[in-house]
């Protein structure tokens, strides 16, 4: 065995399903074995960026190892962006790069490629993962590897492993995986404790839950959990999409003066608010009617369990979960919230569209046709999303990074084989809307709903002054075709009604409905969004 193939079965081993890449000429060598080996299918796409974004989304709509592989320096440099989101999103990516040959610095020359110095990619990695090493020493490489995978899965955050191009064919021993952490139990069953006390003393408790619940896979457990407990639950902003198809009295996404109004009360009015794998970041708590004291809520985040002014350090989120599980008895009695009404029933005649219309479209053609999982890019095309009936969801909620959501739809449907609805404004679509010319390959079609009002429509909304948010109209369904699939521009409700049952009946190919959206027509979500950030900021 060589060493990249002892690489490949341990990152198949640790929950990886496939690679996403751009090769380059410090890449090549491990490319081919990669190609050859059959250990994990290769999915090359356009532009780095692309690759690590959609590398992302198979890791978030799965819950194991996203894996990105590129070139040295042009290559790994380009993906910085898509890689501090994961970091930022606590997505499990794990960076594969290519690097120079142990021996190519001993010539006196620059190499091609390099910025700084040789470790300068090295360096700049180290900032936006939480484990790196290079593989430079074939007996040791097992072990390094087991540590930097062990440790993606254990924070799930990225990693970043480098393959000098001299050793990828090296012969190299097979990865042990490292055991799980210890966990301390007596600590565990007293945080446990005290969890359940705090609950019982409120007099109105609520759960909310967040990413890490998903990247641990734990959302059928904590549905369970729920139902025991007998608590409502709510999804942070971030956290949407979560327990979408779990049997949990979810109630909605708490967005603050931006979300339901009942959804409101409940988090900020909570004496007992259990936050259970969430980010405490200003997405999802910067629009709060009123302010929530943190120090009174429960939050169990990042191995590490605070209640009011204590905390439990070492705590994994599952053992948790698993702990609470075990101590709390089922329910005597189900425990149900009525179930919030997502707008339905577009009437398709021939009044514009608005964002309000697109969400209805879509919760008709989701209640005929079965549920898509969707992948959403930031704007309003995420703000839309929450009209949209409860879905698999991947978006970039926090650090709200434009070009994420067509690259990481292809990836959702690599990752799962289901037809993705990926959501992008046409801002975005110009960064990374492009990828879609790699569907036909590989017999991707995804539907996308691209909303056009040739802007940034949401820096509009803070700046409106600025007449650099102009985009003007690029022609984008037109374009469809030379990338081998379906486009049509609609404007009307109508029209939208007629392209989305055309879409969803044509496989094969992708389908890209571009959508005429009049400028300054926002969805009501964002109108409240912006309004309550401004107000913060005044």
């Amino acid at each position: 065995m060589n060493l990249t193939e002892s690489l490949l079965l341990a990152l198949k081993a640790h929950g990886a399903r496939q690679i996403f890449g751009i090769p380059g000429d410090f890449a090549l060598p491990f490319f081919k074995i990669i190609e050859e080996s059959q250990i994990l299918p290769l999915y090359t796409l356009s532009h780095e960026p692309g690759v690590g974004f959609a590398a992302d989304a198979a890791a978030r709509i799965l819950g194991g190892l996203g894996v990105a592989a590129v070139t040295y320096g042009a290559g790994a440099l380009n993906m910085v962006n898509p890689v501090a989101a994961a970091y930022a999103e606590k997505s499990p990516l794990v960076v594969l790069s290519g690097g120079p040959g142990k021996n190519e610095s001993r010539a006196g020359l620059l190499l091609h490629h390099q910025a700084k110095t040789l470790d300068s990619q090295f360096q700049i990695f180290r900032e936006i993962t939480c484990d790196q090493v290079r593989l430079d020493d074939a007996e040791r490489a097992p072990s390094d590897i087991a540590r930097v995978l062990a440790n993606c899965r254990r924070y799930s955050r990225p990693v970043y492993i480098e393959l000098p191009r001299d050793m990828v064919a090296q012969a190299c021993a097979s990865v042990v995986a490292m055991p799980a952490a210890a966990v301390d139990d007596e600590a565990l069953d007293a945080c446990v404790e005290e969890i359940r006390a705090r609950l019982q003393r409120a007099s109105r408790p609520a759960l909310m839950v967040g990413v890490e619940v998903r990247r641990f896979g734990l959302e059928a457990r904590v549905a369970e959990l729920a139902r025991r407990l007998e608590l409502p639950v709510v999804t942070s902003f971030m956290g949407r999409g979560l327990l979408a198809d779990a049997d949990a009295p979810l109630l909605g996404t708490y967005m603050g003066v931006a979300g339901l109004p009942e959804v409101t009360e409940l988090v900020e009015t909570s004496d007992g608010l259990f936050l259970l794998g969430v980010i405490v970041c200003d997405t999802n708590f910067g629009v709060s009617a009123s302010k929530i004291d943190l120090r009174k809520t429960i939050q169990a985040l990042d191995e590490q369990v605070t209640i009011g002014y204590h905390s439990y350090a070492q705590i994994p989120l599952t053992a948790l979960v698993d702990r609470l599980l075990d101590r709390v008895p089922a329910a005597s009695r189900s425990y149900s919230l009525a179930a919030h009404s997502f707008p339905c029933k577009m009437l398709a005649d021939q009044a514009p569209l608005t964002p309000t219309d697109i969400a209805a479209a879509v919760n008709d053609l989701m209640a005929e046709h079965g549920k898509l999982p969707i992948a959403s890019d930031i704007g309003d095309c995420l703000f839309t999303a929450m009209d949209i009936e409860h879905t698999a969801l991947v978006a970039p909620g926090y650090y709200a990074t434009m070009g994420f959501g067509v690259p990481a739809g292809l990836g959702l449907q690599a990752a799962t084989g289901q037809r993705p609805l990926i959501l992008v404004g046409d801002g975005a679509f110009q960064m990374t809307g492009w990828e879609l010319g790699n569907c036909q390959r590989y017999g991707w079609d995804p539907i996308v709903l691209l909303f056009n009002n040739a802007s940034w429509e949401m820096l509009r909304t803070f700046q409106p002054e600025s007449r650099f948010n102009d985009l003007g109209h690029w022609g984008f369904a037109e374009m469809a075709a030379g990338l081998g699939g379906d486009g049509q521009r609609v404007g009307s409700r109508a029209a939208l009604k007629a392209a989305l049952d055309k879409a969803v009946a044509t496989r094969g190919r992708f389908q890209l409905i571009e959508l005429s959206i009049p400028r300054g027509v926002l969805s009501a979500t964002l109108t409240r969004f912006v309004a309550g950030v401004k107000k913060l900021n005044a």
